[in-house]
């Protein structure tokens, strides 16, 4: 009789053992996969502002003797931008810094396109613009909330494989922790702002 309750107690803790080794397991794969979910709304509301700038270049160009140096930025940066790919099952710290130089290239030149606008009338006032002018303001609030979902949704994997005791298994499960967005370099620094009262 002895012998058989050793045997059902030891049943239990390894049916015990398994059932935790199982979920935590299968609770990394779904948090992964909620994160890479997450990247790939970060690259889709990055593609939409590339396919607007795309229509916003070709908006500008027939504008008569607009500034060919500003939109010839924007064009390059955008390609450089669309050339940088990132695995999101293998997110470096160094890919995602790729990736956020190439956008922020893209971001600075299409501030530049917007200021240079200012000086065309016919194109403040055109229609088409406007309306491109204001489906990027969109999809730049779109850009940040999708990096805000996916910092937050790296942050919930992280965490789960990373508190003890599932990094115990995480590891030997092959689960590494993933890396954030960051802010831009610089971005802690407030813009000098100079005010012109002549």
């Amino acid at each position: 009789m002895k012998k058989w309750i050793i045997l059902i107690i030891i049943g239990i803790v390894i049916f015990g053992l398994y059932r935790w080794a199982k979920g935590v397991n299968n609770n990394a794969v779904r948090l992964e996969e909620d994160a890479k979910t997450a990247w790939s709304n970060v690259e889709s509301s990055y593609q939409r502002r590339n396919d607007l700038i795309g229509n916003l270049v070709k908006t500008v160009q027939g504008a008569a003797d607009f500034e060919r140096g500003t939109l010839t930025d924007v064009i390059e940066a955008r390609a450089k931008a669309t050339q940088v790919n990132v695995d999101p099952a293998n997110i470096t710290p160094e890919q995602l810094q790729q990736f956020q130089q190439a956008q922020a290239g893209v971001s600075s030149a299409l501030s530049r396109l917007l200021v240079t606008v200012e000086r065309y009338p016919e194109l403040k006032a055109n229609q088409n613009f406007l309306e491109l002018q204001s489906q990027l303001e969109g999809t730049e609030n779109r850009i940040n909330v999708a990096r805000d979902r996916f910092n937050e949704s790296v942050n919930i994997y992280n965490q789960h494989i990373r508190i003890f005791p599932n990094s115990m298994l995480a590891g030997m499960f092959g689960f590494q922790p993933m890396t954030r967005f960051a802010a831009d370099e610089g971005a802690e620094d407030a813009p000098d702002v100079e005010f012109d009262f002549n």
